[in-house]
């Protein structure tokens, strides 16, 4: 038994604890006879619960999203925090997917736009907060929407094209025009399909 530097207690020489002196022999018989220092990480265990603490601890499990092997005590912080396929929300949409497909996801969300509806300009979704915090709410006028320039045109009786008109003559002709294409595709199909049987 090694003596630790404070005079009123020692160190057990089977679980390195500071016990006190007066109780070291008891200790060190009840420690040698009942624990166990588990090899992997140290921890003096039970010896009846040794075999139970490898399995719940130490085990190799495999992930069930990304199928890496790691230890079982691991395996709930690698789902929660560095699985590549966990599901995380993107910042911009709150979209779900595998968090291996985030960031370029993100590159391609963030540069969509929104209006910003104090100073109507289009700003990318990935600098709205930092918009939002200089935007002086002025609305400048070079950066209207198209919509908006169009408008005074239409007030001053600019003619509005209309949408063009179908006949029900043309109607039925596409619908008929598409049925017989759905025939004769059925037909090939199913003729090709009793070809292939016969080789």
């Amino acid at each position: 038994m090694e003596i630790a530097s404070d005079e009123n207690t020692r160190i057990c020489n089977h679980c390195d604890r500071a016990i006190p002196s007066s109780n070291i022999d008891l200790h060190f018989a009840h420690c040698s006879r009942n624990l166990e220092k588990c090899n992997v990480c140290g921890d003096m265990v039970p010896i009846r619960h040794a075999k139970e603490h490898f399995l719940n601890t130490h085990a190799p499990v495999a992930c069930s999203l990304c199928s890496a092997t790691m230890e079982r005590g691991n395996l709930d912080i690698h789902k929660g925090e560095s699985c590549p396929q966990r599901i995380v929300n993107c910042e911009f949409c709150e979209f779900p997917l595998p968090a291996i497909d985030l960031a370029e996801h993100q590159e391609v969300c963030g540069n969509r736009t929104e209006m910003c509806y104090q100073c109507n300009r289009y700003i990318r979704l990935r600098e709205r907060y930092n918009h939002a915090s200089r935007c002086t709410g002025i609305a400048e006028n070079n950066v209207e929407s198209s919509r908006d320039v169009r408008a005074p045109e239409r007030e001053q009786g600019a003619p509005r094209r209309q949408p063009p008109e179908f006949s029900r003559k043309r109607l039925i002709f596409t619908i008929a025009v598409t049925g017989i294409a759905v025939l004769f595709g059925s037909l090939f199909f199913q003729k090709k399909a009793e070809a292939s049987q016969v080789h």
